[in-house]
């Protein structure tokens, strides 16, 4: 299995999730939508913040 081709797809939904809840925030003008931040950061950076409190991704 490679591990690296499931971390990139990860990201690139992280990123489109973010960016799609921001959008939704900026066409219904419901403020909760702008949580899209969080996934939209942590797709950039590559870092997954679920990984660090469950302490169950492995995936080096």
């Amino acid at each position: 299995m490679d591990y690296n081709k499931i971390r990139k797809n990860c990201r690139v939904i992280r990123i489109a999730v973010g960016l799609g809840l921001i959008g939704t925030a900026v066409v219904t003008g419901n403020a909760w939508f702008y949580l899209g931040v969080i996934p939209l950061i942590a797709g950039i950076v590559n870092f997954c913040p679920l990984c660090l409190i469950t302490k169950k991704c492995d995936i080096k």
